[in-house]
C-alpha cells in the first residue's frame, strides 16, 4: 500500500473548486496564498522551525520560502513558485469582479498552488527531491516495478 502524500485535504479542495466559478476572484486569489502559506508552514514545522510571520517583498509566502530555504538549498526549486503564486494573485486582484481574464488567471494560481504542494509533500516524504531539476524520479520509483533489463 502507498502512503498517503501531505495536503491530501489541499489537493482534495483544489478538486472541488475545478470548474467552479469564484463569486469573488479576488478572495479566492487571496485564499489560495494563504493555502501556499500553509504548505510551506507544514514544511518548515516538520524542520523543527517555527514559521515567521515576517514578510520579503511585503508578501508572507515569500518570506516562509526563504526561511525554508536556509540550510537546505534543493528547496530553492520552488522560489519561482512562490512568486508565481504571488503573481498571479496580484493580476486577479487587479480585475474588477470575475472577468474572464481574472479566472483564467485564478486558475492558473490553482493549478500552481497544486505544484507547490506536490512539491513540497513531496520533499517531506523523499528528503532530495529537487536536488536535479524539481525531478520527482524518487517518489515516482518508489513504488514501481523494476523494468525488464533493470
Amino acid at each position: 500500500m502507498t502512503p498517503l502524500l501531505p495536503f491530501e485535504e489541499l489537493l482534495d479542495r483544489l478538486d472541488a473548486r475545478t470548474g467552479v466559478p469564484a463569486a469573488d476572484p479576488g478572495a479566492r486569489a487571496d485564499q489560495q496564498l494563504v493555502e501556499a502559506e500553509e504548505v510551506l508552514e507544514a514544511w518548515l514545522r516538520s524542520k523543527g522551525q517555527e514559521p515567521t510571520d515576517g514578510t520579503v517583498e511585503g508578501f508572507r509566502l515569500l518570506a516562509l520560502h526563504r526561511q525554508g530555504a536556509k540550510g537546505d538549498p534543493s528547496f530553492n526549486a520552488c522560489r519561482e513558485t512562490c512568486r508565481e503564486l504571488v503573481y498571479l494573485r496580484n493580476l486577479v486582484a487587479a480585475y474588477d469582479g470575475p472577468s474572464d481574464e481574472a479566472i483564467q488567471h485564478l486558475r492558473l494560481q490553482g493549478m500552481v498552488l497544486r505544484h507547490l504542494a506536490l512539491f513540497v509533500g513531496g520533499k517531506m516524504v523523499e528528503a532530495g527531491l529537487g536536488d536535479f531539476c524539481c525531478s520527482s524520479r524518487p517518489v515516482r520509483q518508489r513504488d514501481a516495478q523494476p523494468v525488464q533489463g533493470d
